[in-house]
Parts: structure tokens; C-alpha cells; sequence
């Protein structure tokens, strides 16, 4: 098992030049964990692609549902203090200290291409490219 933040689902899902990697990682390791959370931020993201026009609402739904359901009876509800606290060490938004509570909590990694998460919890965070080696 392993956390992912939100933008790894993205690459999964949408092109980018990460999307190979996200693949990769996968297939590697498919038991992908993550906060409730990562549902709003995912909505968001597919939201500005469909504003810019690179995808349709149907895709956009069709997205969205692929993504519930490969990360079905995987996603866990955030324990408030151990986020705060996290918030207070670092310099990471309370929305990415939850990704990082919860890798901490089930005791594996959190994979992310956030900088501020990678420099803020090195003990906790690696890069897509670093998990995929």
C-alpha cells in the first residue's frame, strides 16, 4: 500500500507528461490509499480541464467514476489533531497535511510531486520518479 495525493490520480488519469510514470506506479503497486479529501480536489482538477475545453462533461464524469472506483474501500477520514499538528510543523496546507497523516497512520510511504510536501516530511514523502526507480 501507498498514499497518493491528488495529482498523482491526475497524471493517471489525464495527459501529461507523468502519465507513463503514474501508470507504472500502478502496476507496481496497486493498492493506492488515500484521505476523502482527494474526491474535492479531483472534482477541481477535472473541473479546470473542462473549462480550458480539454475535456467534455461526459469525459469529465466518466473520469471521476473510473477514479472512485479504482480507489473504492481505500480512502480514510482524516484524525483532525494529527493534521494540525502537521500544519504546525511545516509549511504545508492542512489539505496536503492530510495526505501526509495518513501515510504516517497506516506506516507507508506518500507519493507526491508537491516540493513543499517532499521538503516539509522527507521521512514521509517521495517523488512519483523516486517510486517508480
Amino acid at each position: 500500500m501507498i498514499v497518493v495525493d491528488t495529482n498523482i490520480i491526475a497524471y493517471l488519469y489525464l495527459p501529461t507528461d507523468l502519465t507513463g510514470q503514474a501508470e507504472r506506479l500502478l502496476e507496481s503497486d496497486p493498492e493506492w490509499a488515500v484521505p476523502v479529501l482527494w474526491r474535492s480536489e479531483f472534482r477541481n482538477v477535472l473541473a479546470l480541464y473542462l473549462r480550458k475545453g480539454l475535456i467534455s462533461l461526459a469525459e469529465a464524469v466518466r473520469i471521476q467514476e473510473e477514479a472512485e472506483a479504482l480507489l473504492k474501500d481505500q480512502e480514510y477520514m482524516s484524525v483532525s489533531p494529527d493534521v494540525l499538528r502537521l500544519v504546525n510543523e511545516s509549511s504545508c496546507s492542512a489539505y496536503d497535511c492530510e495526505f501526509v497523516a495518513l501515510a504516517r497512520s497506516h506506516g507507508v510511504k506518500l507519493v507526491t510531486m508537491d516540493r513543499k510536501i517532499l521538503v516539509d516530511f522527507p521521512d514521509t514523502a517521495i517523488s512519483l520518479e523516486e517510486a517508480v526507480q
